[in-house]
């Protein structure tokens, strides 16, 4: 049997899992701040008798992925809004980042502004929930299946619950 390339297979599992993650969030849109792109990233180390692997993101990332499930609409997803709304503050810095506002019929600016524009969406966010993006899940099971059977092999344990394992614990960058 060859020798098991770990490390470098590891590597660049973490290097194209944050590479299409980060694609997704540009494509879908989902990238104003760039805060989340830029926590993207990975760690691999190897130790003696054991390998390590974990992924990270800032902690509203999993949110973004999963989705959230409002009061009305509901989302395969663990996070759900039950008796309490959405933090209005972020809700209004991303209004401010995308300078939106409110407009009338006639295209002029309506009464209220940025802060009732803030309320509406977050009262749409606690009934209709946040869809999820899947930004990051999709591409990490794309690329297991890709991952190398020597590797799986080498190990003698199921490389999905290690992989899941590390994508489900992450640490947790508490910047931004």
């Amino acid at each position: 049997m060859k020798p098991v390339r770990t490390m470098l297979s590891l590597d660049e599992f973490g290097k194209e899992l944050r590479k299409q993650s980060r694609s997704n969030l540009t494509r879908g849109k989902k990238n104003v701040s760039r805060k989340l792109y830029d926590s993207i990233g990975y760690e691999t180390q190897e130790h003696p008798n054991s390998i390590e692997f974990s992924f990270n993101m800032l902690p509203y990332g999993d949110f973004v992925d999963k989705g959230v499930s409002g009061t009305q609409q509901r989302y395969n997803t663990p996070f759900k809004f039950t008796n309490k709304m959405p933090p209005r503050e972020p809700i209004l810095k991303w209004i401010k980042a995308r300078r939106l506002n409110l407009r009338d019929d006639q295209g002029r600016f309506a009464k209220g502004g940025q802060k009732t524009l803030a309320f509406l969406i977050q009262r749409k966010l606690f009934t209709k929930g946040m869809k999820p993006t899947h930004f990051y899940s999709k591409p990490f099971d794309r690329l297991f299946k890709r991952m190398p059977q020597e590797l799986l092999e080498a190990y003698q344990f199921d490389m999905r619950d290690f992989l899941t394992f590390a994508r489900d614990n992450k640490r947790l960058n508490q910047d931004g």
